[in-house]
């Protein structure tokens, strides 16, 4: 089994920066893909950005060039750097970690005000 704990959250303005964290722990036996997702109640969750093994990375094209991920292997830990955040960023975000099945976090709150 597999826990995932995110933090970071919070209310910010538009134009700032937040940075998420997620750190994974319980039956890891080896570095696995991590990312992050995101959702506003009533709607579908949306993919944001991922990040492998090896440290290679995708974004949607919703957040490229203003979201960063990052991981710290040795932490188990992987990061979202948010800037030049929008009111449209509002949302609960969850980081996810693939295995063999998918393991999710149980969200952290991002609110942006205009």
């Amino acid at each position: 089994q597999v826990q995932l704990v995110e933090s970071g959250g919070g209310l910010v303005q538009a134009g700032g920066s937040l940075r998420l964290s997620c750190a994974a722990s319980g039956s890891i036996a080896s570095i696995k893909p991590m990312g992050w997702s995101r959702q506003v109640p009533g709607n579908q969750r949306e993919w944001v950005a991922r990040i492998t093994s090896g440290g290679g990375t995708n974004y949607a094209d919703s957040v490229k060039g203003r979201f960063t991920i990052s991981r710290d292997n040795a932490k188990n830990t992987v990061y979202l750097q948010m800037n030049g955040l929008e009111p449209e960023d509002t949302a609960v975000y969850y980081c996810y970690l693939s295995s063999a099945v998918t393991y999710w976090g149980q969200g952290t709150q991002v609110t942006v005000s205009s």
